[in-house]
């Protein structure tokens, strides 16, 4: 018995001893000396570029952006030859909920049932997840967390990507509810020769259940504050309020007008549509309207066999050109790492340069409502960037040596780079 003790205790100091190996990255300290960029190309997300340019800042904020910047207490960075750009921001993800998509016990996601508008995803972020480090290191330092799962799945909140806890991470609480809007239509399995559009037998009387919520949370919003809450029904006051965003997730072109047509009724008028697969149809109701479209999964196939095999690709500039906002987004959590890189196939596809940055940086913060903090390099927006060799938007020459939120030095190592020069190191030798 005693050995198997002493066998135990052994296995637990092994565990504990490959946990410390593998932990993520400390967050950086609090910035209490001003820092300096020399001489770098700036992107500044707004469509602008500007060759050999300073940009300083100081107590986490940017205070100056031009040439000839002299301060002797200022810390000097020289990036000459080197880009400057805003850190990129991931909105509508499940990254910090999930580790490891394929296992289930990882994953913190959803809870059960068709309608649960009081979960609050950011209680469940997970600051010490190691798929974080791996996305931050290619630039993506601001993420919106949102829960999934059922209609009305709860509401998102907008995180910076280098805390102790998701206390400190928090960037705006409780910015808006996810809905997700249910398929009209079906194709069969690959195995069923009939491959021609079904009817959802459920589609109107999920539509009947949606409309019903929506009719209760209005008329509970106008009433008096009861003793006793409906959590639910609270949790949904925001949105007719006009203190928090209604993302409805849908990608059918008649169903985008239908949800948004009906949320309107309703008097919700900050509506984004997340998803957006066939919005490139619809883009005068959506111009109309004033609805931006969070596109999500670039690299993905067309949804319907005739569509042009690079319909994904093109999508974004088809929307851009009509004067619809565009944002991108990723469903999962891990491949979110490639945002920037997915902005980089628009370029190949029309989109310019710039203007694909703008879809991951400035864009993004307007739709999400983060605009005055982030998404643009600003005399007195939050110093949150990203210092690149090459073009940030191409992984053949995408390097970032330095990245910065809120005027911190974020650590850039990550699992990936950690395994990568173990086993360089084996076969090096």
């Amino acid at each position: 018995m005693r050995f198997n003790k002493y066998i135990v205790a052994f296995i637990g100091i092994l565990g504990i001893c490959q946990i410390s190996q593998a932990q993520v990255p400390s967050p950086g300290e609090k910035q209490n000396k001003g820092i300096v960029l020399k001489g770098g190309t700036v992107h500044d997300g707004n469509g602008n570029v500007k060759e050999n340019t300073d940009v300083a800042f100081i107590d986490g904020k940017i205070s100056f952006i031009g040439n000839n910047f002299s301060d002797a207490e200022y810390s000097v960075i020289n990036v000459q030859g080197k880009h400057l750009y805003p850190g990129f921001i991931l909105p509508t993800s499940p990254l910090g909920l999930v580790e490891i998509e394929a296992v289930s016990a990882s994953s913190d996601t959803y809870e059960t049932g068709k309608s649960n508008p009081e979960v609050r995803s950011v209680i469940a972020y997970n600051t010490d997840s190691h798929v974080i480090p791996t996305v931050r290191s290619n630039g993506v330092l601001v993420e919106q967390v949102m829960p999934q799962g059922g209609l009305f799945s709860g509401r998102s909140s907008i995180v910076q990507l280098d805390a102790w806890n998701w206390e400190d991470a928090i960037v705006k609480e409780n910015d808006g509810q996810h809905l997700h809007w249910p398929k009209k239509y079906y194709q069969n399995s690959w195995t069923n020769p009939d491959k021609s559009l079904q009817t959802s037998k459920s589609y109107y009387k999920t539509v009947d259940l949606i409309e019903q919520t929506l009719m209760d949370a209005e008329a509970y919003s106008m009433a008096p504050t009861p003793n006793v809450p409906d959590f639910p029904l609270e949790a949904l006051k925001g949105i007719f309020q006009g203190t928090e965003k209604l993302y409805i997730h849908v990608d059918e072109a008649k169903s985008i007008i239908s949800s948004v047509k009906l949320a309107q009724k309703y008097h919700i008028k900050d509506i984004v549509v997340v998803g957006g697969a066939d919005a490139w149809l619809i883009t005068d109701f959506l111009k109309e309207n004033d609805i931006p479209v969070l596109l999500t999964d670039v690299h993905s196939l067309p949804t319907r066999e005739q569509d042009d095999v690079d319909l994904p690709f093109k999508r974004a500039k088809l929307l851009s050109d009509a004067g619809v906002l565009v944002g991108l987004t990723h469903s999962s959590a891990s491949n979110s790492r490639n945002l920037p890189f997915y902005a980089g196939t628009l370029v190949a596809y029309g989109v310019s340069q710039e203007d694909a940055l703008k879809m991951i940086t400035s864009n993004t913060a307007t739709i999400l409502g983060i605009e005055k903090q982030f998404g643009s390099l600003e005399t007195g927006k939050s110093a949150t960037l990203i210092i690149s060799e090459g073009d940030v938007l191409d992984m053949r020459t995408s390097i970032i040596t330095h990245a910065f939120i809120d005027g911190r030095t974020v650590d850039l190592n990550n699992k990936h780079e950690m395994l990568y020069q173990k086993f360089k190191k084996k076969y090096d030798n």
